[in-house]
């Protein structure tokens, strides 16, 4: 069910809300957190199916913010409710602010939150400079930001990783858990030998390439480089150099991961690129501070880009 809510208030909004979970169409009491979701007005729709999708695991009620006009236009809201199976298992609530209501998006959605329920809030494409102090950011136990998504990823990962503060986390980071737990569990093989150089390879401006060689390098005590191939789609490759021989992980149609190993038989593992309501329902199933990314954000990326030779590989 969609319910069109023009010209209206925050109030009006709650109001009918609680109208509708009186009337037996959303149930407010089980959704565990608020996602308020900060979209440009063209993301609106991506933002909520993948926001609806994650729902589906983490049910919450979604709040989408989007600026319908310009700075200078009169004060205006506009609403929409979904419902039901418009909504997956959320209730969504999508404000769309005109004139001086821009710049107070945190009292246009303080009335809608979710009492005593975390609070989680995403930019699907360009974010603030520092998340932690944006005036919807500072309300929320998780900052969730897509580098990836960016006009400059690459500029906006460091330029997080300078701004970082506890709750911050970006989707590049979780979609390369799957490759972390395939490369642990090649090290843990014999020979057990320490790693000399790792070399990863694939798309440039994916920060996931990023992340994925400053964890390594900083983990493994070890350089780290990365090459990006024109044409590739996310990680393609990636090498561990160690005196007895390789450890390769390649993927180079995005689907299927070949591990080659000296001394071993190849393996081959299903390992689809992840999408973004898979990257998003992972960052939602955790509500404290990632120590593990924040040490690959702070310390790894310095340290990459202190020894980086990166280069570019035409097709």
């Amino acid at each position: 069910m969609i319910i069109d809510m023009p010209e209206t208030t925050t109030t009006a909004v709650d109001k009918r809300l609680v109208r509708l979970r009186d009337e037996g169409g959303a149930v407010a009491l089980g959704r565990v957190l608020t996602l308020v979701v900060v979209a440009d007005a063209e993301d609106v729709e991506m933002a909520v199916d993948a926001a609806n999708d994650a729902s589906r695991e983490h049910p919450c009620r979604v709040i989408v913010l989007a600026a319908a006009g310009g700075p200078d236009d009169e004060p205006r809201l506009d609403a929409q409710i979904r419902v039901g199976g418009d909504a997956g298992a959320s209730e969504v609530v999508v404000l769309r602010t005109s004139g001086p209501l821009q710049d107070e998006p945190d009292s246009v959605v303080m009335p809608l939150l979710l009492p005593d329920a975390p609070i989680v809030v995403w930019w699907p494409r360009e974010a603030p400079e520092v998340p932690s102090a944006d005036r919807v950011g500072r309300m929320a136990q998780r900052r969730v930001t897509d580098s990836i998504m960016s006009a400059d990823p690459e500029a906006m990962i460091r330029r997080l990783a300078q701004n970082y503060a506890e709750g911050d986390t970006d989707l590049a980071w979780a979609r390369v858990t799957l490759w972390r737990g395939l490369l642990a569990a090649a090290l843990e093989q014999p020979p057990y030998e320490p790693v000399t150089e790792v070399v990863v390879e694939g798309e440039k401006g994916h920060t996931s390439l990023d992340l994925l060689a400053a964890w390594l390098g900083s983990r493994l005590h070890c350089p780290a480089r990365i090459v990006h191939h024109e044409g590739a789609k996310a990680i393609t490759k990636v090498t561990l150099q160690r005196k007895a021989g390789t450890v390769v992980l390649d993927r180079p149609d995005g689907r299927v991961v070949t591990i080659r190993q000296t001394g071993t038989p190849d393996r081959r593992i299903a390992l689809p690129i992840r999408k973004l309501d898979e990257a998003l329902i992972e960052e939602l199933r955790r509500l404290d501070p990632d120590e593990i990314f924040e040490e690959v954000l702070t310390k790894g990326l310095p340290l990459l880009d202190a020894g980086e030779q990166a280069e570019t590989v035409p097709a």
